[in-house]
């Protein structure tokens, strides 16, 4: 039943995102690519969300992707646009600084 209710306001449970990255997810930074090279996530690939529905050959549907920007705007955003393309196991992984921290701390 709670579980019901939170999908219905769309809150989803926590993802073990350390462990989904051990087990080869994709973490897709979805920010400029200015901010991108400022700083990032290790091994995060970056295709800014304007340019996404354009570059959805570069990414494999087989493949776990952890959205991420600067708060997590975008990156939700991101994961809808995946989503309606066919890709099923995508998480937002919200802000790249927080989602870091759960990955690698």
């Amino acid at each position: 039943m709670i579980n019901s209710i939170k999908a219905l306001f769309g809150i989803a449970p926590v993802a073990d995102f350390a462990k989904k990255v051990k087990e080869g997810a994709l973490i897709l930074d979805v920010r400029s690519p200015a901010e991108f090279e400022n700083n990032h996530i290790k091994g995060a690939v970056n295709i800014p969300l304007n340019t996404l529905s354009k570059k959805l050959n570069k990414l494999k549907k087989d493949k776990v992707i952890i959205t991420c920007c600067a708060s997590g705007i975008r990156s939700a955003s991101a994961k809808s646009i995946l989503e309606a393309n066919g890709f099923e196991s995508v998480y937002n992984g919200r802000g790249w600084h927080s989602l870091n921290q759960k990955i690698y701390d």
